[in-house]
């Protein structure tokens, strides 16, 4: 039963996901199915409960060392979750407590898989490897941490035969754009080890900064892990940004990594996204004049030369980087090496002319070729991003797909293992949902549905091409996430249904069951102080404006993404409780009124903290610009903080860097005849590359530019034009007022900055229209 989860008792055999109506059967003889994620392999419970108390201990059956490292991990973890003191002994008797044993002999498929049986006598942990062993415990914490409770805990009677589908179960952290302290790069790997990921990919170099200390190169660290924000020293800039691991902190983190089964694939990008070691070595680069560190996102011009001074730096590099990461993998970049410079070199042409390669892209696979010879003679394997496949690759390099899915089945057709890590399937710095107060992040939504959605082994792999997949991995880039808590906020729950994707029998995975098993994982990060999103579960509070201008009277819809949990309202603003109305049907309301809507798992817990929505003229004539859609012909979106290293959840702006425009849906607007804009300016901080041949140029008729607004389409009257000001003197947030023609009617309206695009960027924070004395 290795593709399914069975619930077995009595002779009844009951898989997730069967009819609701078979349920009640068996509900006075057998539990519910306990809260673990990742879903295990094989699952049956049995009726009855083994209670778990102060005086149960944790017996170890050996005295190994892993083995005395799992114990505490266990114990201390349920003392922090449940505030339960578990003793942990050396061997003696074993009834009645918690029992680790490491059996080489133990009947699992690999050395990550487990048994654990709970029995009336107590609870059975084996595994044949110290792997195994550390991820049964995991799933005896969770056992021990049904709910936000605190001190004994009845455990189902049930055993569990599980291991994972694939072999690299990966999460990235992105620490070049943003960085992140030792402390906090731990308490992620902490998060990793109780989801059971078992590869940490840290992206270390890039255009922003370079994070790794290189004991014989200083100056990337001390020129290269540091950037001159754009505005520094204003309105909370720092005057300077970056930082960067000593060798020391290094290993740290690789040894606390490593103590909970997770290997660090560090990532050295090349040959592009070199900005910051260009900065530092300008004899690295290919025009030979030094940079600055880039503050700009996306794709930067610099890449490394091809002399062999340059590779013997590279090689010297590559010689500290493995001595401090024993992975078998190095991750070496390769991505969004646009080839402009190499093409304007005399030196670099003469070179790729006397290799007798045909262009670039040639150029570059005999770079990483290059390269990866030189890990595999020191016993490590290249992986890189799917672009490593245009110019050629080695044989034995293993091809992360982020391109959406080809790179991957590309490469597997050719024989090479394969990571999936697709954007924006997999990158968790796209939104999790687009409600008002989501915080910063990339365009279209990728919730919490599709992730789970999401297939490892494209459809296109037969059977033979399929085992090259080694499994999936979520990416955290931090150019719009600079602090922790934005990561947490865009990492979880997101990182259960990776677990989950990653650990689970494809057959066994269910929505529905999947839902059911978050509340008591809240609750565990609520313990955690982990600063999850509850945007799967909360509220959309959606009518029908025009009907509410038109009538005084509305009909309101409450839902939710997951469609999960009850929903529950006010309509005098107070927060929701477990006695107010149970939302079941569309219902009216007279304007004004104040709409507060919360979530609540069937345990009677808060799934998603309360929403609201006044419902009054004023409120439906005012809009936030992050509700306001891009005009069409143009489908890129980003939400942005007031300045690129603003620390602040909020406030966010929701920014097109190709044209800027954006609509106001059809909206009844009888006898407006005012508009107000609170508008804000944003630094122009992203490299487009060849792209910026597609950002729209609009003629302005003042100095600075203006915000037009289009009567109904973006060709359509002219409503108003209100001047921009002057950036040198006007601050960030500024207003914009303009008197309107009396309109009638239902309209929508397009607004459109005419700033030049070699200066900054504009947004609308929030737009109100006013009607006259006359029609209020």
């Amino acid at each position: 039963m290795t593709r399914r989860l069975f619930l077995l008792c009595c002779g009844y055999l009951l898989a997730f996901g069967a009819p609701a109506a078979a349920a009640p059967r068996l509900a006075s003889a057998i539990p519910a199915p306990p809260s673990l994620i990742p879903l295990p392999a094989e699952l049956q419970l049995s009726p009855g409960r083994f209670s778990v108390g102060p005086q149960t201990p944790i017996v170890l059956a050996d005295d190994r060392a892993a083995t005395r490292r799992t114990a505490a991990w266990l114990a201390d973890r349920v003392a922090r979750t449940r505030g339960l003191q578990l003793a942990v002994r050396q061997g003696g008797a074993t009834d009645k407590a918690i029992v680790l044993r490491r059996d080489p002999q133990a009947a699992v498929a690999n050395r990550e898989g487990y048994t654990l049986d709970v029995t009336p006598s107590g609870i059975r942990i084996t595994a044949r490897d110290d792997a195994g062993l550390f991820y049964g415990a995991v799933s005896a914490w969770q056992l021990l941490t049904p709910d936000a409770q605190h001190g004994a805990v009845n455990v189902p009677l049930l055993h569990i035969r599980d291991q994972p589908r694939f072999a690299w179960r990966g999460l990235m952290l992105d620490s070049a754009r943003h960085f992140q302290s030792v402390v906090e790069v731990e308490r992620l790997l902490q998060q990793m080890a109780e989801h059971k990921l078992n590869t940490f990919h840290w992206h270390l170099t890039d255009d922003q900064g370079w994070r790794i200390q290189i004991k014989r190169y200083p100056e990337l660290t001390r020129i290269g892990a540091w950037r001159t924000p754009p505005q520094a020293g204003h309105d909370g800039e720092p005057m300077r940004y970056g930082g960067f691991y000593t060798q020391e902190q290094i290993r740290r983190v690789v040894a606390y990594a490593a103590a909970r089964y997770i290997t660090v694939v560090p990532e050295i990008d090349m040959p592009g996204h070199a900005q910051a070691a260009v900065a530092a070595y300008p004899r690295l680069g290919v025009t030979g004049e030094r940079p600055a560190v880039s503050v700009d996102w996306g794709v930067n011009p610099y890449l490394y030369n091809v002399d062999d001074s340059t590779f013997q730096f590279i090689d010297n590099v590559l010689d500290e980087v493995m001595a401090l990461f024993p992975s078998r993998y190095i991750h070496l970049g390769g991505d969004e090496a646009i080839k402009d410079q190499w093409q304007a070199s005399p030196a670099v042409q003469a070179k790729m002319h006397a290799l007798g390669l045909k262009d670039e892209n040639a150029l570059q696979g005999w770079f990483i070729d290059r390269v990866g010879r030189y890990l595999d003679a020191h016993g490590r394997r290249l992986v890189g991003w799917d672009e490593i496949l245009d110019g050629g690759v080695p044989a034995d390099a293993t091809v992360m797909s982020w391109r959406g899915s080809m790179g991957a089945i590309r490469a597997a057709q050719l024989g090479h293992d394969v990571v999936l890590s697709p954007a924006p399937e997999l990158y968790f710095d796209q939104l999790q949902s687009d409600h008002p107060d989501e915080t910063a992040g990339r365009v279209p939504v990728q919730d919490l549905a599709r992730v789970y959605a999401f297939e490892p082994v494209p459809k296109e792999l037969d059977a033979s091409e399929a085992k090259h997949v080694l499994g999936a991995q979520a990416n955290a880039w931090t150019e719009h996430m600079p602090t922790m808590k934005h990561v947490e906020h865009a990492v979880f729950p997101r990182l259960d249904a990776l677990g989950e994707v990653d650990w689970s029998p494809a057959a066994a995975r269910n929505w529905s069951s999947f839902i059911a098993r978050l509340p008591a994982q809240f609750a565990r990060y609520r313990a955690q102080d982990i600063g999850y999103a509850d945007s799967a579960f909360a509220a959309a509070i959606t009518l029908d404006s025009t009907q509410a201008l038109a009538t005084g009277r509305a009909t309101v819809t409450l839902a939710n993404q997951a469609d999960a949990g009850t929903l529950r309202y006010t309509l005098d603003g107070s927060a929701p409780d477990a006695h107010s109305p149970v939302y079941q049907a569309p219902f009216e309301v007279t304007l004004p009124v104040t709409v507060r809507v919360a979530t609540f798992a069937a345990d009677g817990s808060v799934l998603a903290a309360p929403r609201e929505r006044v419902i009054e003229r004023a409120q439906l004539l005012g809009f936030s610009g992050n509700a306001l859609p891009n005009c069409p012909g143009s489908d890129f979106r980003l939400r942005v903080q007031p300045l690129p290293d603003a620390t602040s959840l909020a406030p966010v702006y929701s920014i097109n860097v190709f044209n800027s425009c954006q609509r106001v849906p059809a909206t009844l607007i009888d006898g407006v005849d005012a508009i107000h804009v609170e508008a804000v300016r944003l630094e122009r901080n992203y490299a487009l590359a060849h792209e910026q041949k597609l950002v729209v140029s609009r003629p302005h008729s003042t100095p600075f530019g203006e915000l037009v607004v289009h009567k109904d389409d973006c060709k359509g009257t002219v409503l108003a034009s209100m001047p921009l000001p002057d950036p040198a003197h006007a601050s960030r947030r500024f207003a914009l007022d303009a008197a309107l023609p009396v309109q009638q009617g239902e309209h929508s309206l397009c607004l459109i900055y005419t700033a030049p695009i070699d200066g900054p960027l504009y947004a609308i924070d929030s737009l109100s229209l006013h009607p006259g004395a006359a029609a209020q």
